[in-house]
């Protein structure tokens, strides 16, 4: 009974939500989102940093004049695959970001966040990407206009002490030899958007890690390490690193060694766990396929012949 009221509940939320986007309105959409496709993917399909520029720019203001549609947080904008498009389980906002490749040391990310209101007015903090001016953007706590930018893919709720916690997964094509995966923690402070803070929480004696506002994993370029959020373990989780020349200073010599470590959110923190999987098989005992002769070298699967063959 509590599931089918849950869905009820579910049901008429999203159906009060849409109904409030007016049928005008939501066909004004549909005309601006199809306008906009082709920009959205010049960004990242663009032959020269010229091109994938002009129509950065071009999309930028088509999107802010649908935006400023009455009610258009309830349109998806699903047909633009170029950008990410992340809400919040309570849906009080949701963040856009998109990359916009220059060309291989110059990758710059744009994006904003666009809250839900009762009026259905636009209410948008635009995010500008200023992490090449940062000195270290590990420990820094920034606003929406000077933003350490990433292309954000997955978006998680917490809450502790009766606040919101979102933390956000990002990727950034950081330059020709390196990339990043980023796990940023959003909040906002008199309903303005603050990245970072103390919310991380490592071993002492773990100097490179101690201390960080935000938790960045740089690496080989195309190693590809997973960093995600594995909702059946309740913790984030992202595959160890090691430099593959023995030569830990340089980032981008880091590729994914097999294990795993993670992050268990307890009391508006992210507490480091070393390591996720410790099962080890016991030497000798390693599976093996079943063997097809038994110990007098006959077959242990031997089918009967019918006597009448």
């Amino acid at each position: 009974m509590k599931y089918l009221t849950l869905l009820i509940a579910i049901t008429a939320f999203f159906f009060s939500a849409s109904a409030q986007l007016s049928n005008s309105g939501l066909e004004e959409l549909r005309q601006r989102e199809d306008s906009m496709k082709a920009f959205a993917l010049e960004i990242v399909q663009g032959k020269t940093p010229g091109d994938r520029l002009y129509a950065d720019s071009v999309f930028t203001r088509m999107f802010v004049r649908a935006l400023v549609t009455n009610y258009s947080f309830d349109y998806p904008f699903d047909s633009l695959i170029t950008i990410s498009r992340l809400t919040p389980p309570d849906s009080s906002f949701r963040i856009f970001t998109w990359q916009l490749y220059i060309h291989d040391n110059t990758v710059r990310h744009h994006g904003a966040i666009q809250m839900r209101t009762k009026d259905g007015s636009l209410k948008l903090f635009p995010l500008i990407d200023r992490s090449p001016e940062m000195q270290s953007p590990e420990d820094s706590i920034v606003s929406n206009l000077n933003w350490v930018g990433a292309l954000y893919y997955k978006i998680i709720q917490k809450k502790a002490f009766k606040k919101n916690y979102y933390t956000l997964i990002g990727f950034d094509d950081h330059d020709m030899r390196s990339d990043k995966k980023v796990i940023e923690v959003l909040t906002f402070e008199d309903g303005k958007p603050v990245f970072g803070g103390n919310h991380f929480s490592f071993p002492d004696g773990n100097i490179k890690k101690k201390g960080v506002t935000r938790y960045i994993m740089t690496y080989k370029k195309g190693a590809s390490p997973k960093l995600t959020y594995d909702p059946d373990l309740d913790m984030l989780v992202m595959e160890h690193l090691v430099s593959e020349t023995g030569e830990p200073e340089k980032k981008y010599t880091y590729i994914p060694d097999g294990d795993y470590e993670g992050m268990k959110w307890k009391d508006g923190k992210w507490i480091y766990v070393t390591k996720i999987f410790t099962q080890i098989t016991p030497e000798g005992q390693e599976p093996v396929p079943t063997p097809i002769l038994d110990e007098k070298g006959k077959g242990k699967f031997d089918v009967k012949q019918n006597n009448n063959n």
